[in-house]
């Protein structure tokens, strides 16, 4: 592992390496983030700007200091039936491996794909970039080099939610034919008072045999979060506004 904490030197400041060594990289990421270095993806991987139980998202930098957000997920310590149950059933991945590697590498494209699909259908989320292995290069999402806060952390006006949350639940529904499985306040950023998608790996497709389990809880979520902030709106009440913008996207 010696060779691995050298190469990392060469992508993060000295003084982080062992820390971040300690805590995110394997061997596998190690030699994915040195392959996407030197595809031009990124420079150096900075420093961590999200944690999480299955995956830590590090700011980093290109050759022409641009940032990136990096998303490295964990092969060992990820939740293996969490991730099965989102990624079974799904087409597009019919072919993984009942085994951590390759759950977790699954996870890492059908992010990646989700990602492409809901840009696609013109929802705010980070662009993709690229994907290999375990690690995701996106869009950094923020200001002047600072990440972007969730509107758990830094509210937007209720009523703007609302419509976002309304407007990005029907071109999810009618555009992309996706369920993003875990839309809540914890996954909305705040761009300077724009709200953004993100954490779209469990997406899954509607033809999916859990998809309508996955909608209720969306749309139970995003009621729960206006109740608590003063807009009283049912499940079914924002559903209903959902399915109403169908003929007009």
């Amino acid at each position: 592992m010696e060779k691995e904490k050298f190469l990392l030197q060469n992508l993060v400041p000295e003084e982080e390496t062992q820390r971040i060594f300690d805590k995110v990289f394997d061997k596998t990421a190690i030699e994915t983030l040195h392959y996407l270095a030197h595809k031009g993806y990124f420079n150096k991987v900075e420093f961590v700007i999200s944690t999480g139980k299955e995956a830590h998202v590090f700011r980093a930098v290109d050759a022409s200091e641009n940032f990136r957000a990096v998303k490295i997920y964990k092969i060992e310590t990820s939740d293996f039936n969490n991730m099965a149950k989102y990624l079974e059933g799904d087409m597009r991945f019919k072919k993984t491996k009942q085994n951590k590697r390759s759950l977790v590498f699954s996870w890492t494209r059908k992010e990646f794909r989700n990602l492409e699909a809901l840009n696609t259908a013109g929802i705010p989320v980070p662009l993709p970039i690229a994907s290999k292995n375990n690690v995701l290069v996106m869009e950094f999402i923020g200001n002047n080099g600072e990440a972007a806060k969730t509107i758990k952390e830094n509210p937007v006006e209720i009523e703007k939610f609302f419509d976002f949350a309304v407007d990005s639940l029907a071109k999810m529904l009618f555009r992309a034919e996706l369920v993003h499985s875990d839309f809540s306040e914890y996954n909305v950023l705040n761009n300077r008072g724009k709200p953004i998608l993100i954490d779209c790996g469990q997406a899954v497709l509607t033809s999916h045999p859990n998809a309508r389990d996955f909608w209720q809880r969306d749309l139970k979520n995003i009621a729960n979060y206006l109740s608590k902030n003063g807009l009283k709106k049912t499940s079914a009440e924002i559903e209903e506004k959902v399915r109403e913008k169908k003929n007009n996207l």
